[in-house]
């Protein structure tokens, strides 16, 4: 047989049916899978057995940890649920965890990058106690100031919706705690871009490149004006225990000034001597008294934030509407200021 016929026959191998007995399956393909198989019990590595769910106490903890996670969703989730937690626990119950371990867990998503994260951490910080975020007022003011100079617009304007929350719920006990005073109001300050200097040379571009700049946002300009000046209204007013001693009636003798020698109403009254700590910087002070606030105050930043308020109340509307509250908030505040140095 030659070549040409063999290859003929091939071809035709191809084609060809092939014939099917009565009863004979037909033949299987070579490339065939036997699925007739069955299982039993499917059999899982490190499966749980447990009928009964997790508790609370372990489910805050875990949505606590869950608050560094990098997506961002799962970020605003475990905080939304801190919330609920903590809304709608008993009044007379204690948080789940103390607020030594939940602040620093939370406060650092102050400068997260969404600002769904930076909104749900807002009605979480609403949601405390305010006992026991006041004990906590100088971690809070940290990263207060840390917002407030960011960068990004949207941070610095989510974090004084904060620190008007703050200002609002302790705002005697964040003026008074370490660079409280000092720090937050030069925060301040440079966040409007108002130079510390009071010379001509330092202010002479200050119209030009902070007031009236094109396309500057005048909402944000104004924001900032009014939480400075609600800044300044909590720290330079007067607190409650000194509007009672000028309205209580002046006794005579043996009873002058009784007051003075009454048990204060502060927890850790001592801690501006700083028996124990380190030697403190100028800037990191504890300023619980109204006088000394007024000391530092116009020693240091009363020049500046007049010559800022000379160049804002030129803008008129938003702007100067709280240029002129910030500047009522200052007359108010020094009125009665004597220009000693009580320091």
């Amino acid at each position: 047989m030659g070549s040409s016929a063999k290859k003929k026959k091939d071809k035709k191998k191809d084609f060809q049916k092939p014939k099917l007995k009565v009863g004979k399956a037909r033949p299987k393909p070579a490339n065939f899978t036997d699925t007739s198989f069955k299982s039993k019990a499917i059999v899982l590595n490190q499966q749980s057995i447990s009928t009964s769910a997790p508790s609370a106490s372990s489910q805050f903890s875990h949505h606590l940890s869950l608050v560094t996670s990098k997506n961002d969703s799962q970020r605003r989730d475990s905080l939304s649920y801190l919330t609920t937690a903590i809304a709608t626990r008993p009044t007379s119950t204690p948080l789940q965890q103390p607020a030594s371990i939940l602040l620093p867990k939370i406060l650092p998503l102050t400068l997260d990058i969404s600002n769904g994260v930076r909104a749900q951490l807002l009605s979480l910080l609403r949601a405390l106690p305010l006992g026991d975020v006041e004990d906590h007022a100088g971690l809070v003011s940290l990263w207060l100031r840390t917002g407030i100079t960011h960068l990004a617009v949207a941070i610095r304007s989510s974090t004084m919706d904060m620190l008007l929350w703050a200002l609002g719920c302790f705002g005697d006990a964040l003026v008074s705690c370490a660079g409280g005073w000092v720090k937050t109001l030069k925060a301040l300050i440079v966040m409007q871009g108002w130079p510390m200097e009071t010379s001509p040379q330092a202010w002479s571009s200050i119209t030009t490149t902070t007031f009236g700049k094109p396309g500057s946002d005048i909402k944000a300009l104004a924001k900032s004006l009014n939480t400075m000046a609600s800044f300044v209204e909590a720290g330079l007013h007067q607190d409650q225990q000194e509007q009672e001693q000028e309205q209580s009636p002046r006794w005579g003798w043996p009873l002058n000034n009784v007051e003075q020698h009454m048990i204060s109403r502060r927890s850790n009254y001592f801690a501006r001597l700083n028996l124990f700590g380190p030697p403190p910087d100028e800037e990191s002070q504890i300023l619980e008294d109204r006088v000394d606030r007024q000391s530092v105050f116009a020693k240091r930043f009363q020049k500046p934030i007049e010559l800022g308020l000379q160049a804002a109340r030129q803008e008129g509307g938003d702007v100067g509407r709280a240029s002129a509250r910030l500047r009522k908030a200052v007359e108010n505040g020094m009125k009665d200021y004597d220009g000693l140095d009580y320091q």
